[in-house]
């Protein structure tokens, strides 16, 4: 009879390589088979020695291995951190599961969860951008787990050293045009030197945002039944809850229409423009908002009905494919757009405004 497996994502670096170490040696002993999953990404020259280290190590510690290659490429515009993120885990699942993996182990540990503390933090992240990385979540009938969350980084350092594992140094990580790169390599040093024990304050705000963002979902369930059904959200129903809990409730109605996490300022402008008695359309991701007869509801931007009223609108306000001009200090009000450009003198960095004379609005894509 087949052995119950569990899964290590092993990319080759340090970490994902003392985690398959440790796992493979205890898998054993738990009557468990180890299996190493390799994501090729494809955008660096040293792809294919990372893959054969990982297939190496793996059969040397009694561990199988699955290799996954990425095809595509990130789109123009795209952020290729969050391309080659969103594709790695996407090739994890699939890999779990055809090697029947129901547990997939994750090395991060706790400066990584300190660093993604502060990037969502610059980012204005909510409280559940702030929790930052679970310890353990099921996702698609996988469980994701990182066992070495609470663990400093020293302590996986020092196992390394002791069991004199190899692993691969990504080029990458020092490329300052990747944000975590940036920050790792400029900013938090002058912060650890600054406080010793910032590593161990930023995971336990993580936590703390963690259960913020528990409890937030929590009271959205019980609210959301009394304000919105099928038909979409009860304005009336709604504006009658206290502020903070209106907020939540709007949040929460609009992540499960959008099935994203809406934009801050969307929220900010339904909190302030939401009325029972009145009438509006709002443009969120991939969809339309629209309030009528004291009901919020959603339609995709396809919808015939939404492309005849922009036409309308377009012939009140003008054209939105008609160019603006941003070359000159100052406001540009939009009707069309129900908002306006504003642009000012930099003293570094900016753009040139030869480059702003002729601009295009576009509806915002998702990504």
């Amino acid at each position: 009879m087949a052995l119950p497996r569990v899964a290590v994502a092993a990319s080759g670096g340090r970490d994902s390589t003392a985690l398959l170490h440790c796992v493979a040696k205890a898998a054993s002993a738990l009557g468990l088979q180890a299996v190493a999953l390799h994501v090729h990404h494809g955008l660096n020259a040293q792809a294919e020695a990372w893959a054969a280290q990982v297939r190496r190590q793996a059969r040397r510690w009694g561990a199988a291995y699955s290799l996954r290659r990425l095809g595509g490429r990130p789109a123009a515009g795209d952020s290729v951190e969050a391309w080659a993120r969103r594709e790695r885990y996407l090739a994890l699942a699939e890999m779990a599961r055809e090697a029947g993996c129901p547990l997939v182990l994750l090395a991060h540990h706790r400066r990584d969860q300190a660093e993604t503390w502060l990037l969502q933090a610059l980012r204005s992240g909510g409280a559940e951008g702030l929790a930052s990385m679970p310890r353990q979540v099921t996702h698609n009938g996988l469980v994701w787990a990182r066992p070495w969350l609470g663990l400093p980084r020293e302590a996986i350092e020092a196992y390394a050293r002791r069991h004199r594992l190899a692993w691969a140094d990504d080029a990458s990580n020092d490329d300052p045009r990747y944000a975590r790169n940036r920050l790792r390599l400029r900013v938090w040093p002058a912060l650890q030197l600054a406080f010793a024990d910032a590593e161990t304050a930023l995971a336990g705000a993580a936590v703390q945002a963690a259960h913020a963002a528990a409890l937030a979902a929590e009271v959205a369930a019980l609210d959301l039944p009394a304000v919105a059904d099928a038909e979409g959200l009860r304005v009336a129903d709604w504006q009658a809850l206290p502020p903070a809990r209106r907020r939540n409730a709007l949040k929460a109605w609009l992540q499960h229409r959008l099935r994203r996490g809406p934009p801050t300022s969307l929220i900010d402008r339904l909190m302030t423009e939401l009325q029972p008695a009145g009438a509006g359309r709002w443009p969120a991701p991939a969809c339309e908002l629209r309030l009528h007869r004291g009901r919020l509801t959603s339609a995709p931007r396809s919808d015939p009905a939404a492309d005849a009223a922009d036409t309308a609108d377009a012939a009140d306000a003008g054209d939105r494919a008609t160019p603006i001009d941003l070359s000159r200090p100052g406001a540009r009000v939009l009707p069309q757009w129900r908002g306006r450009f504003v642009a000012h003198e930099a003293l570094e960095g900016g753009a040139a405004p030869a480059r702003l004379r002729q601009l295009h609005p576009r509806e915002r894509l998702g990504g």
